[in-house]
C-alpha cells in the first residue's frame, strides 16, 4: 500500500493523452524512495501441465521465494509435488489464501484437463491468474473490488482466449458461490493485462542469459505508473532476501526530478530499440509511445535505429560521437535529467544501464542519507553495487 510519505511525494491525476499518471509533489531525489506497495494478488508463471521429466517447481508457492535443499521445504498435502512452500509457516498461510481448498482442487482438475494440454504457456498462466482472482473474489471481497477498479478494457483480438478459459472453468472448476459471466472472465484478464508486474527469477539461475518470470503480481498503486522509454525511476523487490514481506516492490528514483514532473518506470529493458520498443507496447499494452526518445528515434534510419549494443553502447558516431559525449558528462551539474536536451539518451546508457553481461537492468542510486545522494548505485536486476565514480 502507498505510505503516508509516499503520499506526501507523489500525486495521483490525469495527463492528457497518457491517462492516469503519479506525479512528483515536490522535488524529488535521486536514490529516494518514492513507493513501497503490497499485492493485492501473486500467482505463480509456472505452466500448469508440465510434461512428467520436468523438475519440481524452484519456488515457494506462497512467498515465492527460491527453495533450498533445507528441511522445511513443504508439499500440499492434496496435490503432493505439484506445489511446494519453504516452510510449514508459509503453507499454513497460503491454505488460509492463496492456496485454499477450492484453488488446490481446481489447478489440479486444470491440470489433468486434455484440452489445456496443447495450450500455449500464455493461456495456462491465464488460467492460474483466473483461478487466483475468483479466490479473491471469496477471500477477500474488497481486493477484489479493488482489482475490478483498475485501467483495462478487453479487445476483439481476446475474445478466442476469453471464451476458452470461461469455458474450461466454468466446467471444470466453478468458484463456489461467485456468479460466473464471460464479462467479467474478459474484464479481469484485461486488467491482468495491463496491471500485472512480472517477479522475476534469480539472474544467477537462467540459462544462455534468459530471464524467466517466476510470478506475476497485481499492486494497486503502482499500477499508475506510465511508461517512459527513459524512466526516471525504477522499480525493486527483493523477494528472496527480504526479511518480511518479500512480495512487496520498492520504487526509487534514478536521479533528481523537480516538482510536477510525471514518474514514470520502464515497462521492460531500456536497451530494446524503437521498433522493438514499439511493437512490446502496441501488443502488450495497447499504445503507442511517444516519449522524448521515441521522438528523436522515430526519424533515425533502419541502421541508426540499431544503435545500442546488448550492453547499452552507443555505436553510431552519427548518433553519439566521444566529443558530444564528454560534453554531457561535464554537463550534469544540476541533477534535472528529465528533458530530451538536458539529458540525452545516450548518457542514459552510459551512466544508469548496468555493464553486467545479458543483465540489462537499471542502476539507481542507494536512498539518500541525511538528505545526501548516495554516491552507490544498485542494479534492479542482478543486484550488482556500483560506486558512481565507476560511471562518471
Amino acid at each position: 500500500m502507498m505510505t503516508a510519505d509516499s503520499e506526501s511525494l507523489l500525486s495521483l491525476g490525469e495527463i492528457q493523452g497518457r491517462g492516469r499518471a503519479l506525479v512528483a509533489s515536490q522535488p524529488l531525489k535521486a536514490g529516494q524512495i518514492v513507493l513501497k506497495d503490497s499485492p493485492i494478488l501473486v500467482y505463480s508463471a509456472l505452466p500448469l501441465v508440465r510434461p512428467q521429466s520436468s523438475a519440481s517447481a524452484s519456488y515457494c508457492d506462497n512467498c515465492f521465494r527460491t527453495l533450498s535443499s533445507s528441511a522445511n521445504v513443504t508439499s500440499c498435502p492434496s496435490c503432493s509435488h505439484h506445489h511446494l512452500f519453504c516452510s510449514p509457516s508459509c503453507l499454513t498461510m497460503a491454505t488460509a489464501a492463496s492456496h485454499s481448498t477450492w484453488v488446490c482442487q481446481a489447478l489440479s482438475r486444470l491440470r489433468d484437463c486434455p484440452s489445456l494440454v496443447p495450450q500455449p504457456l500464455e493461456r495456462q498462466v491465464q488460467a492460474r491468474f483466473l483461478i487466483a482472482a475468483y479466490n479473491l473474489a471469496l477471500t477477500c471481497p474488497g481486493h477484489f473490488q479493488v482489482l475490478l477498479s483498475l485501467q483495462g478494457q478487453g479487445s476483439p483480438s481476446d475474445a478466442p482466449a476469453v471464451q476458452f478459459l470461461h469455458s474450461l472453468i466454468s466446467s471444470i472448476c466453478p468458484p463456489p458461490s461467485l456468479s460466473l459471466s464471460i464479462e467479467l472472465t474478459a474484464a479481469l484478464l484485461a486488467k491482468d493485462k495491463l496491471n500485472a508486474f512480472g517477479l522475476m527469477a534469480p539472474i544467477s539461475l537462467q540459462q544462455d542469459g534468459q530471464r524467466s518470470v517466476r510470478a506475476y503480481g497485481i499492486y494497486p498503486k503502482a499500477c499508475f505508473f506510465n511508461h517512459d522509454c527513459l524512466p526516471n525511476a525504477c522499480r525493486f523487490d527483493y523477494l528472496d532476501s527480504a526479511p518480511g514481506q518479500n512480495t512487496d516492490i520498492t520504487v526509487r528514483m534514478i536521479h533528481d526530478v523537480p516538482q510536477g514532473r510525471e514518474i514514470c518506470l520502464s515497462y521492460f529493458p531500456v536497451n530494446l530499440n524503437y521498433y522493438t520498443r514499439q511493437k512490446r507496447l502496441a501488443e502488450d499494452y495497447g499504445f503507442t509511445c511517444d516519449c522524448d526518445r521515441c521522438k528523436v528515434e522515430a526519424n533515425w534510419s533502419d541502421n541508426e535505429a540499431d544503435v545500442i549494443d546488448d550492453n547499452g553502447n552507443v555505436e553510431k558516431e552519427e548518433v553519439m560521437d566521444e566529443d558530444s559525449d564528454e560534453q554531457m558528462i561535464a554537463s550534469d551539474t544540476d541533477g534535472d535529467a528529465g528533458g530530451v536536451d538536458d539529458f540525452p539518451h545516450a548518457y542514459f546508457f552510459f551512466r544508469y544501464m548496468c555493464s553486467h553481461e545479458n543483465c540489462w537492468g537499471t542502476l539507481a542510486p542507494l536512498p539518500p542519507s541525511d538528505d545526501a545522494s548516495s554516491k552507490v548505485l544498485e542494479c534492479n536486476v542482478c543486484g550488482n553495487l556500483k560506486n558512481d565514480i565507476d560511471v562518471c
